[in-house]
């Protein structure tokens, strides 16, 4: 028997009833050979980790535009962060920690340089608009590889593309993530916001600090008990009503104190203007992109193929380009 025959029947006969199988997966966009040693989300996991667009995660933004300090989250820790969150509530509603891994690493694979102003910003000049879970998708299904894609299970693909607020992941794995993705970034952003001196516990109204905890370590842990909780034996995942009203509300004062505050929003202004303008010069100098690109704006709609390249950019990448591009270089001396 195959190794991965051996772990495909393994699940079958641990996980939950509710869990998702690999040996039930529906398959990929393209029919392969399976592997004979890891299950098919297995496999996915380890196409994600080892892309091109999930290293640059490293140097792209969560909250702060170029901080001063190593230990400000970026795109990348809040990555592996929602993954250590959504592992460990899978776990402990025995679903397929391989599924969960795969669709947390993958899930913000499409984020613009500068987090959610460079998303807003190419969602506004693009007239067909920009969403970030929706660019994560296109990456893993064709920019990747050269235009081959990751040809990822159906699963993730549904949870990479459902991880939004306002989105139903089908699997109760894509379910976890997507929670986990809330309360990761309500916690580590409150902690970088308080590493930057722009927010105190103080500030948190009393009545959540009394029913969630004092600190970022206790609210985390009040949300992951609850939400395992109000979960084990169901055929969804939830929390109970209560806390999830308090993870909103803890959302909404994230909003109003520190997503919005001058301090934290003080660059935004001019990371929007450099990708708006890039947009703009890229779409009528397709050429100037790279080579790939310059070849699918041939044969696709221009501004999508310029949101694929300026998404995919890092931050500091991008800054050089928009230097290249727009800011006079020094004369040469003779």
């Amino acid at each position: 028997m195959l190794i991965r025959e051996e772990l495909e029947k393994k699940e079958l006969n641990t996980l939950s009833p509710y869990a998702s199988c690999a040996i039930n997966s529906k398959g990929r966009l393209k029919e392969e050979e399976p592997c004979d040693i890891r299950t098919c989300y297995m496999r996915d996991r380890d196409r994600i980790v080892h892309s091109k667009a999930f290293r640059r995660l490293k140097d792209k933004t969560q909250v702060f535009l170029s901080p001063q300090g190593d230990h400000y989250r970026t795109r990348m820790m809040h990555t592996m962060e929602v993954s250590q969150i959504a592992r460990t509530v899978g776990s402990c509603l025995n679903l397929n920690q391989d599924l969960i891994e795969a669709i947390a690493l993958g899930h913000d694979l499409g984020h613009t340089p500068f987090g959610h102003a460079g998303e807003r910003a190419l969602a506004a000049v693009s007239d067909e608009g920009f969403v970030h879970s929706e660019q994560s998708l296109r990456i893993v299904d064709i920019l990747e590889k050269e235009g081959q894609g990751l040809n990822l299970t159906m699963e993730v693909r549904d949870g990479i593309l459902n991880h939004g607020t306002d989105s139903h992941p089908s699997t109760l794995e894509g379910q976890v993530v997507r929670l986990s993705d809330k309360m990761a970034y309500i916690h580590h952003d409150m902690d970088d916001g308080e590493r930057a001196g722009i927010i105190t516990e103080d500030q948190i109204p009393l009545r959540l600090r009394k029913l969630l905890g004092e600190n970022n370590k206790q609210r985390l842990n009040t949300f992951v008990h609850d939400l395992v909780k109000n979960s084990i034996g169901k055929d969804h995942i939830e929390m109970s009503p209560d806390m999830e009203e308090a993870l909103f509300e803890m959302r909404s004062f994230m909003f109003s104190h520190l997503y919005t505050s001058p301090q934290a929003k003080s660059e935004e202004i001019k990371a929007d203007r450099m990708l708006k303008q890039l947009f703009i010069y890229y779409t009528e100098h397709p050429e100037a992109m790279t080579d790939g690109f310059a070849a699918m704006a041939r044969k696709e709609p221009i501004q999508r193929v310029v949101c694929d390249y300026i998404s995919g950019m890092s931050d500091q990448y991008c800054i050089a380009c928009y230097k290249k591009i727009f800011v006079p270089m020094s004369w040469s001396k003779y």
